[in-house]
């Protein structure tokens, strides 16, 4: 309590700490011209004194707006989605705005409760990582002005998106392991369900058959990164075992280094303390922090009233060579 009030100082507070005009206060509270220089200093001596502190809300909702937009992604705890997650947050901050966020943890029921739950608090915009195909739920809430951009994969409406070359990565790492003389290559990623793996699996098959080499059921797994490491093992035992592996993300390419195995590898995405393994491992990274920012760009402008076609981009990936994925067989 500050002077006599109770709970927080309101502007009639301070016009009267002041000895002015409501008005006056409003007018220097806005950089509005009109004031004085001894007056504003007045009126910005009661503002420190009794701590007020403008409603942002109020005076963004007489706008419009809210100044907030809603972010859902896998998991915030993922390193290549918390990247995600604090472009975006850099961006709306510039924008003057907020993020709420919120991890689906790869559940559709998940997304869609967030998704409404930050409309019901009425954000301006979204950015979401879709965990399903199914978006109609949105369609609501598009017609009603909200902005939507889906980034990392595609969503089930024609909206704006942004993805990385998950197949164009792919197809570029596991060229980079034939080049170096293998022919038997595993692929070990996600859930083909998850439209980054089925894509990077697809780069896989296609950088094999480009190079006149068949795609081998045995040497593909797909599934929880914990399984990595039995999945290879399972494939060594084999009479002709794989000489080299690719790997479908990061979580996965940690989990078989963890379960003792350094075989030849190349994996997508990169990961802390990659290039100080022994050898250093190769990689395929992508741009999350890229990723992040460019949808959040993207809303933004919607935001601001640009229209047209949903555009859909793609960010290139690059091939970060570092020992593991230039040994021979």
């Amino acid at each position: 309590m500050t002077e006599g009030i109770r709970g927080r100082p309101t502007m009639k507070d301070v016009a009267a700490a002041a000895g002015v005009a409501l008005k006056t206060v409003s007018r220097v509270v806005n950089a509005e011209p009109g004031v004085s220089p001894a007056t504003a200093g007045r009126v910005a001596a009661a503002i420190e004194r009794l701590g007020y502190r403008r409603n942002e809300s109020a005076r963004v909702l007489r706008r419009g707006r809210t100044a907030t937009i809603g972010m859902v992604i896998e998991d915030v705890a993922d390193p290549f989605y918390s990247e995600i997650s604090r472009a975006v947050e850099d961006v709306a901050l510039r924008h003057g705005s907020l993020v709420f966020s919120g991890s689906s943890g790869e559940d559709p029921r998940r997304e869609r409760e967030l998704v409404l739950a930050f409309c019901a608090r009425r954000v301006d915009g979204l950015v979401i990582v879709p965990a399903g195909t199914d978006h109609d739920y949105l369609l609501p809430e598009l017609e009603a002005d909200v902005a939507a951009v889906f980034a990392d994969r595609p969503g089930g409406l024609d909206a704006d998106t942004v993805l990385c070359d998950n197949a164009g990565g792919a197809h570029a790492g596991v060229t980079h392991l034939i080049r170096h003389g293998h022919r038997r290559i595993a692929f070990l990623g996600d859930r083909t369900a998850i439209f980054t793996a089925a894509e990077r699996l697809r780069g896989y098959r296609r950088a094999l058959a480009d190079a006149g080499l068949p795609a081998d059921g045995t040497l593909i797994a797909t599934g929880p990164p914990e399984r990595a490491g039995a999945a290879l093992d399972r494939m060594l035992a084999e009479p002709d075992p794989p000489t080299a592996v690719f790997t479908g993300n990061g979580r996965i390419t940690v989990a078989l280094l963890r379960s003792g195995h350094r075989p030849p590898l190349v994996g997508f995405d990169d990961f802390e303390l990659a290039d100080l393994l022994t050898p250093g491992v190769s990689v395929v990274a992508q741009d999350p922090a890229g990723l992040g920012r460019t949808a959040a760009e993207l809303l933004f402008r919607r935001l601001s009233g640009e229209t047209g076609p949903a555009e859909r981009i793609e960010l290139a990936t690059r091939l970060v060579p570092r020992g593991s994925g230039e040994l021979r067989p």
